[in-house]
């Protein structure tokens, strides 16, 4: 599998790529091409063009949840087939190439398309209706776990098993038209299996990086961990909540750390005292056998 970073919160020095406060990666395994995440603006698509990675030709796009900084590019992303959209009058999912008959999927949990709502901020749900992305890709809701290759899986809902994440609402989400705490139930991750042990994928772990962790392991059969790439959800995180992350990280026996986007200076710090924290940026490109 080869991971590489369209978007992150950082840049590299000399690797003259765009950064923004958003997440999208590029994944490529099993022959098949993965489009996760799609930051907060066009910014992955000029980035991708700079590492001459064609997004058209992805098989999938993932969406890790339903919050702007992963979903609001998909606007710019969708504007890339609309030529080919322009004259056709159906709801059928866009044919990328009629010859092969090939349409990307779009794979998400159920909740998504809700509308989610933080004071200060406002709507910072997904923009794109469903409606739309119909007309564009094969559409895939699933609260359970999907395998995009043989070793490439979209874990779905994750199960929320301990007793220290996952406590605080992020803001509210719209449900049958009433408003309720939003504790992300649609936040999800990929895991890849390698030959050397799991690389777990996720794009802000608001359902939790133990709990994506320890439900990746019941997912794939596999304890060995290889690699964490993404986001941690450690924002000025309390004091006890870091330590108990600290304390199941290390009963996990994680050989790499990628923490990105929204895991917080602070948090790097405490984790860089305990594990081998390797620097994430825009136009990081990573490789796993």
């Amino acid at each position: 599998m080869e991971l590489t970073v369209l978007v992150d919160n950082n840049t590299i020095i000399d690797q003259y790529f765009i950064g923004e406060p958003a997440l999208s990666f590029w994944i490529e395994a099993d022959n098949k091409k993965v489009l996760f995440d799609t930051g907060f603006s066009d910014a992955f698509i000029k980035n991708a063009r700079i590492l001459n990675i064609d997004l058209k030709k992805a098989d999938y796009i993932i969406l890790s949840h339903g919050h702007l900084d992963h979903t609001g590019g998909l606007e710019s992303y969708i504007d890339l087939f609309k030529n080919k959209r322009k004259n056709i009058n159906s709801s059928t999912p866009l044919r990328i190439n009629s010859k092969r008959s090939r349409t990307i999927k779009l794979v998400a949990h159920p909740l998504i398309f809700n509308r989610k709502f933080y004071e200060g901020f406002g709507d910072i749900g997904m923009k794109v209706k469903k409606e739309e992305i119909v007309g564009y890709f094969d559409l895939k809701l699933s609260r359970k776990p999907l395998w995009l290759t043989k070793n490439l899986c979209f874990l779905g809902q994750i199960p929320m098993t301990n007793n220290f994440e996952v406590k605080t609402p992020l803001g509210t989400v719209m449900k049958n038209g009433k408003e309720f705490a939003d504790y992300l139930m649609d936040d999800s991750a990929l895991v890849y299996k390698s030959t050397k042990g799991m690389v777990v994928i996720p794009g802000c772990s608001h359902s939790g990086i133990c709990n994506i962790i320890e439900y990746a392991k019941k997912v794939c059969g596999r304890q060995k961990i290889l690699d964490i790439v993404g986001g941690f959800h450690l924002l000025s995180a309390e004091r006890k909540v870091l330590d108990r992350t600290i304390e199941c990280l290390k009963s996990c026996k994680i050989m790499n750390f990628h923490p990105c986007h929204c895991t917080d200076l602070q948090a790097k710090i405490e984790l860089g005292k305990h594990f081998s924290i390797r620097e994430v940026g825009s136009g990081l490109v990573l490789k796993y056998n």
